[in-house]
C-alpha cells in the first residue's frame, strides 16, 4: 500500500465472553513508523471499511479468547478501497486517551475490572462516539536537526490548562531527561465538539505549553496541526517524510 492510512480499533474483553470496541482511531500522522498525532475517530474513514475493521477486530479477539485492552492495527489503502490487518497490541497504548475522551469509557478502570474477575462495565450498546479528539505527543526532540534527541535538564515547565485539555505528564522543574530512554514527554490531548474544533484547541494548547531546559516537537506539531493536507486528512503514513518534512524544513532554513 503506498498511500495507507493507520488506523485502530481499540477493543476490552472480560472472562465472561463479552468483547466491546471503542471505535477507531486514526495514527496515519508518523514518523520513521514513530506515531506523532493521533485522533479518534479516523476522520473521513469509508462506511464499507469501517464496518469491516470494527467487525474483524471484535471477532479476532473473540476467537482468540483474549481478556483485557487490546488494539487490532490496520492499513487502509485509499486507492483501492481496501484494507488489511497488521498486527494486535495485547497491551494499553500511549494513543488510548483518544478513544476516552469520544467514549468517555475509563480503558484503566475497565483493565483493573478485568483482572479483578468481574464483568465490563459497559456494553456495545453503551459505546457511542461524541464529539472528536486529538492526541500529540511531545518529545525531547529537534526537528531541525532529523529529530535528534535533547536530553538535559528541564528549568520549568508549565503545562497547558483548559476546558477539554488533557495533559499526561511526569515532567516538572529540575527534572532530568536522560538519553537511555524514550524521548516523550507528554501527551497533551484535546476534545472539540468536531474535528475543526479539536485540532484548534490542540494548536492553542501547544503555543500554551511552556518548557525551557530541553527543546521540544511542540512548535513542529502545531505547525503539522496547520497544513491544509493535515486539516482536509489528504494524509498517508509516509506523507510526513515525503512531502510536509521537506516544505517544512525549507521554510525554517529560510533567513
Amino acid at each position: 500500500m503506498r498511500r495507507a492510512r493507520h488506523v485502530e480499533v481499540q477493543v476490552v474483553a472480560d472472562r465472561f465472553g463479552s468483547v466491546v470496541h471503542l471505535g477507531h482511531r486514526d495514527c496515519t500522522l508518523q514518523r520513521r513508523y514513530q506515531k506523532l498525532i493521533e485522533e479518534a475517530p479516523a476522520p473521513d474513514l469509508p462506511a464499507d471499511s469501517e464496518r469491516a475493521i470494527l467487525d474483524a477486530a471484535v471477532r479476532l479477539i473473540e476467537a482468540l479468547g483474549y481478556e483485557g485492552a487490546a488494539t487490532c492495527e490496520f492499513l487502509i489503502d485509499q486507492e483501492r478501497g481496501s484494507h488489511g490487518f497488521l498486527e494486535i497490541n495485547a497491551r494499553l497504548q500511549v494513543e488510548h486517551p483518544v478513544s476516552e475522551m469520544v467514549t468517555g469509557v475509563d480503558i484503566v478502570r475497565e483493565q483493573l475490572r478485568i483482572a479483578g474477575g468481574k464483568q465490563l462495565s459497559v456494553t456495545q450498546d453503551d459505546v457511542e462516539a461524541r464529539g472528536h479528539a486529538v492526541e500529540v505527543r511531545v518529545n525531547a526532540e529537534s526537528p531541525a536537526h532529523d529529530f535528534m534527541p535533547t536530553p538535559g535538564r528541564i528549568e520549568s515547565w508549565a503545562a497547558p490548562i483548559g476546558t477539554d485539555v488533557r495533559v499526561d505528564t511526569a515532567c516538572f522543574p529540575g527534572w532530568t531527561i536522560t538519553p537511555y530512554y524514550d524521548s516523550l514527554l507528554a501527551k497533551i490531548v484535546t476534545r472539540g465538539v468536531d474535528r475543526e474544533q479539536a485540532i484548534a484547541t490542540a494548536r492553542d494548547a501547544l503555543k500554551r505549553l511552556r518548557v525551557q531546559g530541553v527543546e521540544t516537537t511542540a512548535g513542529f506539531s502545531c505547525d503539522l496541526l496547520a497544513h491544509p493536507d493535515v486539516v482536509a486528512a489528504r494524509i498517508h503514513t509516509r506523507w510526513i517524510e515525503d512531502e510536509f518534512l521537506p516544505e517544512w524544513s525549507a521554510q525554517e532554513a529560510m533567513p
